[in-house]
């Protein structure tokens, strides 16, 4: 094989994406362990051996608004990114979800003739449907996580891989809920609920003071309650001190966990979580769980003219095609309403019960084990390909 089909790059721009990039470069690695990645990513992509050449850390923000804060970073990131690939004519461009950065860097590979596999494709089900045939255009394989997915790209006759949600090879916590509560000295009478903010900076000052805020009403009323605050390797722990974290430790017993987030979840009676992967993280592992969006304003008015027809914001309600975790949307994130709603989830009520037969049946519509594996499979097969001379 020449040289230069060697080196694979691969780009991630969100700490979900950076975790799923890095299972598939390993996956690619048991196959092909010749194989050298190069790219932008994650504490995670780094871990499996990816030469980073941006941090995504610098570009993860959510909302049209927020981008503008961060455009310089974005751009010096796709420059570096085309640099590479102008240099070196990787044999495989591998793109994870980002869609307004990677589409870009799609166009350019592709007048480099360099091949295209978006792995997780944007969730263009849910606005700005048109990208289907940029997409198409632009990429030489797609695959798709989520079961509805292929339906839809199904209905602009396109053909996509569906592998399955690697999410479900993934989550694995390292020890039992007794042993992780032992190790931190939790008494086995205690409820331990978790809060979740986010691994985004502007999560936490939008969500952490009213989690606490709700965490301290639950305290009130059952007092054998301890909670759980993941910090994210992207936040610093400043920043939760700012915004209520060490008043909040003065009356309430709240653990901070740096590591095992997997277990820390496992351990949960419940939680309450930022939108995002980690609801999903949640229903696999079983935790009974209240699901919060916010974004600013401009934002928020932003999406509510480009996303019509969804009835839900949490990938558990629309998988499952009803509503299996309560949603608390912009201003209904109160911590009056996140306590009432955590409330019945504690306990062994018929609402907790209901919660986690719901997770049952996400699960089942994920697909099997192996979704790393089959994706890693579509990427060398495009990787044999030849590559073609530029345009």
């Amino acid at each position: 094989m020449p040289k230069q089909a060697m080196e694979v790059m691969i780009v991630a721009g969100e700490a979900s994406g950076d975790l799923h990039g890095a299972n598939l470069v390993r996956a690619m690695r048991e196959l092909r362990p010749e194989l050298r990645f190069t790219g932008m990513g994650g504490i995670e992509l780094e871990r499996a051996g990816v030469e980073l050449l941006c941090d995504a850390a610098k570009i993860a923000v959510v909302g049209a608004f927020e981008i503008l804060s961060h455009l310089g970073d974005i751009l010096n990131a796709r420059r570096a990114l085309i640099k590479r690939m102008r240099a070196q004519r990787p044999g495989l461009l591998i793109l994870i979800d980002y869609p307004d950065f990677n589409l870009l860097l799609a166009k350019q590979a592709k007048k480099l003739g360099i091949p295209v596999y978006y792995y997780i494709s944007p969730q263009i089900w849910a606005w700005r449907k048109s990208r289907v045939h940029k997409i198409a255009r632009l990429t030489d394989r797609v695959a798709v996580i989520l079961p509805f997915e292929q339906a839809f790209y199904a209905k602009y006759s396109y053909a996509v891989d569906f592998v399955g949600h690697p999410l479900l090879d993934s989550v694995r916590p390292q020890k039992n809920p007794e042993q992780f509560r032992r190790e931190l000295g939790i008494e086995p009478d205690q409820r331990l609920i978790g809060l979740l903010p986010g691994s985004r900076g502007k999560e936490i000052v939008s969500l952490l003071p009213d989690f606490l805020a709700a965490a301290a009403l639950l305290a009130e009323k059952q007092p054998k309650l301890s909670f759980l605050l993941p910090q994210a390797p992207t936040i610093d722990l400043a920043l939760l001190a700012a915004h209520g974290l060490t008043q909040a430790q003065q009356q309430l017993d709240i653990r901070v966990v740096t590591e095992d987030r997997y277990s820390m979840m496992a351990a949960c009676d419940a939680a309450v979580a930022a939108s995002g992967t980690v609801l999903l993280e949640l229903a696999i592992l079983g935790v009974p769980t209240v699901a919060t969006y916010r974004v600013s304003p401009p934002t928020f008015f932003l999406a509510r003219i480009l996303i019509r027809g969804l009835r839900f914001f949490s990938l558990v309600n629309l998988i499952a095609e009803r509503e299996i975790i309560p949603e608390l949307l912009q201003d209904a994130v109160t911590p009056q309403r996140i306590a009432q709603e955590l409330e019945p989830l504690i306990a062994p009520t018929p609402q907790r019960i209901a919660m986690i037969k719901g997770f049952g049946e996400v699960c089942r519509r994920l697909g099997g084990p192996g979704a790393s594996r089959r994706a890693a499979r579509v990427a060398l097969d495009l990787l044999a390909q030849p590559i073609s001379p530029p345009r």
